[in-house]
């Protein structure tokens, strides 16, 4: 797969597959972006399970906080990876321990590393590198454009109006 540019109905996809997802590396410092990821993510519908072994036991947004993937009390759908690409070997080394395994793993924007990412693929696993899926869930969603960017995407389709606030829900392709 070419991971340097992503169709939107891959990442369509993939955020209208997963219903859970298990961030690593979440944060409870409101000013670092997994905070407010998260919480869009919670409000959007989503069910987020924070990891972070600093934090384990604790709670961030209401959400229990683990310390790591094998913790998780059930099984998730995608691991958003928050951490720095030299922490992605690892992380996928534990994905792929998970039974079952997550439909995805979402690594955020600057992380990337492409032998875990063909790891993960080998074993099924759908991979986003370099991206946000908050940014991604506004732009094929539009909300993105009630702010004035410019989303590229063009549709005259009424939104489908789902759970969450605000939430229209990601249009497929």
């Amino acid at each position: 797969m070419n991971h340097d540019a992503y169709d939107n109905t891959y990442i369509a996809g993939i955020l209208n597959s997963v219903k859970t997802i298990a961030m690593v590396g979440a944060s409870p410092n409101d000013v670092r972006p997994s905070y407010f990821v998260l919480k869009y993510l919670l409000a959007k519908g989503f069910s987020v399970l924070p990891i972070n072994p600093g934090h384990a036991g604790k709670q961030i947004l209401g959400q229990t906080v683990y310390a790591s993937l094998a913790e998780l009390p059930h099984p998730v759908d995608m691991v958003d990876i928050f951490r720095g690409s030299a922490a992605v070997p690892g992380i996928v080394d534990q994905v792929l321990r998970l039974s079952p395994l997550p439909k995805a793993v979402w690594m955020q924007l600057g992380v990337r590393h492409d032998e875990a990412a063909a790891r993960a693929e080998a074993a099924g696993i759908k991979v986003v590198m370099n991206r946000c899926p908050k940014i991604e869930y506004g732009k094929l969603s539009g909300e993105i454009g009630w702010t004035g960017v410019n989303s590229g995407v063009l549709s005259s389709k009424k939104p489908l109006m789902r759970q969450g606030f605000q939430s229209f829900g990601v249009r497929q392709k």
